[in-house]
């Protein structure tokens, strides 16, 4: 087999999904992640359609299950905190039954699991040159002695380091969606049981959720991208900002807005997609975020890792290891699905967040009269189809077994 040492940047979804699967192939696979250790908690993720099924495959859908949010419900606010409307748990979070929501940080230990003892992580170190001569691949890192891998394969994000150094600037692969988000921690002061409040104004959402009364709720803040953007790593512009677009808003926006400066895991950023003519370029290659980003909004990132990883390594073991093969298949199997989910979530941003107050206003209306009005099944089967065709547009094929039929012959 060619190209058995391959080595991953990120440690977080796509990375280690990555790592499983190639070591039952066969493969040597290394993760590198600048991150000191695994980071607990996070945002709430979904998995839906076909990405369930790779799950299963990868035999980590009982544990996903158990540690599922089993989100209640949710109700939606106006900007003053009044109640306009409850919603079940699937409905809130738009998703059919057998999909699962479960916090980024728990699905990343479960992935962490199933790959320790077998895979060496590097925790704590990062990527600092590449080098394709186009037998192998030179890396140096921040800490760890240089090394040579046969592939190199970029799973570090949005922000990609990998991407950067072997394909480009962010910028000339951002397609920036004029929208921002803020995620942070806060105290469950309202007690709230696997339950979430939206509170929506023109331009603004505020939404917070929690899973148990005794442990934190979790903060989300969407607004119109400031003119000028926060430098990444500027943690108290980004506070201002966030504290600017809410400024005037009521319900219980102040309260989280206090809170917001004492939150550890506070993260922000700008909701972009990732486009690249190219994901691979030589030996090396990129796989979720870094490759193919379909922004938060669309819900379909975690799929888009899970099943990405499937592929990427399910056609590595079918061209066994003959990455020009590989990566080629990869990227040809994959676009059709990554393309309709980039463009779910292009089309989701246009009506998450309503630009106008008379916007605003419908939203709330229809979300007030919904359970009340006639044919709102076949309403919600409208709302529901974009999503449910985006996450099931692809058909996975059976690398375990036709690797195994081809060992055989």
């Amino acid at each position: 087999m060619k190209s058995t040492r391959i080595l991953i940047s990120g440690a977080s979804i796509a990375g280690p999904a990555l790592a499983c699967w190639l070591r039952r192939y066969g493969f040597t696979p290394t993760v590198v992640e600048r991150a000191p250790a695994l980071r607990p908690g996070g945002y709430k993720v979904d998995l839906r359609g076909v990405a369930v099924e790779v799950a299963d495959r990868m035999g980590i859908g009982p544990q996903v299950r158990h540690r599922a949010t089993d989100m209640r419900g949710g109700t939606w606010l106006t900007g003053a905190g009044k109640a306009v409307a409850t919603l079940g748990g699937d409905l809130i979070g738009f998703r059919d039954p057998g999909d699962l929501e479960i916090l980024r940080g728990d699905l990343a230990e479960i992935l962490h699991e199933a790959t320790s003892g077998e895979v060496e992580y590097l925790f704590g170190d990062a990527i600092t040159a590449i080098s394709d001569d186009g037998h192998a691949v030179h890396v140096t890192f921040e800490k760890a002695r240089p090394r040579t891998f046969d592939l190199v394969v970029g799973a570090d994000g949005l922000h990609s380091g990998v991407r950067a150094l072997a394909f480009g600037p962010q910028a000339q692969f951002a397609e920036q969606l004029g929208l921002s988000v803020a995620v942070f921690s806060v105290p469950n002061h309202l007690g709230l049981d696997r339950w979430e409040m939206a509170c929506t104004t023109a331009g603004h959402i505020a939404n917070l959720y929690g899973l148990r009364p005794a442990a934190d709720a979790t903060v989300q803040f969407f607004f119109p991208t400031p003119d000028r953007r926060p430098e990444r790593h500027d943690r108290h512009a980004q506070h201002q900002a966030v504290a600017e677009a809410f400024a005037d808003h009521g319900w219980e926006v102040p309260r989280l807005l206090a809170a917001m400066p004492a939150a550890g895991d506070f993260y922000f950023d700008s909701l972009a997609q990732t486009h690249i003519p190219s994901w691979s370029n030589g030996r090396i290659t990129l796989l979720g975020d870094a490759a193919y980003c379909p922004s938060p909004a669309s819900g379909q990132g975690t799929s888009l890792a899970l099943v990405g990883a499937y592929v990427l390594a399910g056609e590595l073991a079918a061209a066994h290891g003959d990455h020009q093969t590989a990566f080629g298949r990869y990227e040809q199997e994959l676009r059709p699905y990554v393309e309709l989910n980039q463009q779910l979530g292009r089309d989701v941003v246009k009506q998450l967040v309503p630009s106008t107050p008379l916007r605003a206003w419908a939203q709330l209306t229809m979300m007030r009269m919904m359970p009340y009005m006639p044919g709102k099944a076949r309403l919600m089967e409208k709302i529901m189809k974009p999503v449910r065709e985006a996450a099931n547009a692809i058909a996975l094929k059976d690398y375990a077994r036709s690797t195994a039929q081809k060992k055989a012959l």
